[in-house]
């Protein structure tokens, strides 16, 4: 009795520093390879006796499950705003392309984003990531086209890769998630994309009120990474350039970085 005991106190100190407990933790597929792989890791390090239920979701979808109380955090590109619901950006990156190592942009180091005018852009639907994709089509109006969009119907990740590997479309996506794409085989490569250079913001999501210890712990951890690997030091573009900038605006903002303390 007395064993079992002490183990309850234990746990209970640990939930109390966000240390112990499940945390519902839904992430966009561009994220997984990258950012969420090493938040992941650092958790687990930080936290040994967190349990992360993760569910790959598309960042349109993340904001409203958590408003309805289906996650506790989220990891989302450009989101949009929904009551209840904080923002603050963990990661911006540059937009790169990702084509076949055949089309005939990849033998430039790098590729004016104007060159991309004849090209036929191949982005996943405008509602599973509206601002992105409205900031995508933005930055290409401001170089003085309007892009031919294919909207891949058809998820998982792995058979838009595969498409790009025919030659036929150019992705666009944030470089973390191009480059494990590129390095997944050798019918893949990544350009840098400039004149401009567009930003994708990666941004993690929790409830405004009644946020968990829990969340606070994997709020701080992710701070933490941010700050580690230089995460916010992204490309410095013109909020016009940003991919998302031109969509619906960001879920609701407190200040960098304010992690709802633990109670």
């Amino acid at each position: 009795m007395l064993t079992a005991l002490d183990r309850a106190l234990a746990n209970t100190r640990l939930a109390g520093t966000g240390s112990a407990g499940t945390i519902r933790l839904g992430y966009t597929p561009v994220s997984g390879f990258g950012t969420f792989a090493v938040l992941l890791a650092a958790l687990q390090e930080e936290h040994p006796d967190l349990t992360v239920d993760a569910r790959e979701i598309f960042s349109a979808e993340i904001p409203e499950r958590l408003s309805a109380g289906e996650l506790d955090v989220g990891l989302a590109l450009a989101p949009h705003s929904v009551d209840g619901v904080r923002s603050e950006v963990l990661r911006r990156e540059a937009v790169s392309a990702l084509l076949s190592t055949g089309h005939h942009l990849a033998a430039a180091p790098k590729i004016p984003l104007a060159e991309l005018r004849d090209e036929t852009l191949l982005l996943f639907p405008r509602r599973l990531a509206p601002a992105y994709y409205d900031g995508i089509v933005a930055a290409c109006q401001e170089v003085g086209f309007s892009p031919a969009v294919r909207a891949f119907e058809a998820p998982p990740v792995n058979a838009m890769l595969a498409r790009l590997s025919t030659g036929r479309e150019v992705g666009l996506a944030p470089t973390s998630f191009a480059e494990h794409a590129a390095n997944l085989g050798d019918t893949l490569t990544v350009r840098e994309v400039v004149d401009p250079q567009a930003a994708a913001d990666l941004s993690v999501l929790w409830p405004a009120t009644g946020a968990s210890p829990a969340v606070a712990g994997v709020l701080a951890t992710a701070r933490r990474c941010a700050e580690r690997l230089g995460w916010l030091r992204g490309p410095m573009v013109r909020p016009g350039y940003r991919a998302g900038a031109a969509g619906a605006p960001s879920a609701t903002r407190s200040r960098p970085w304010s992690v709802p303390p633990i109670r």
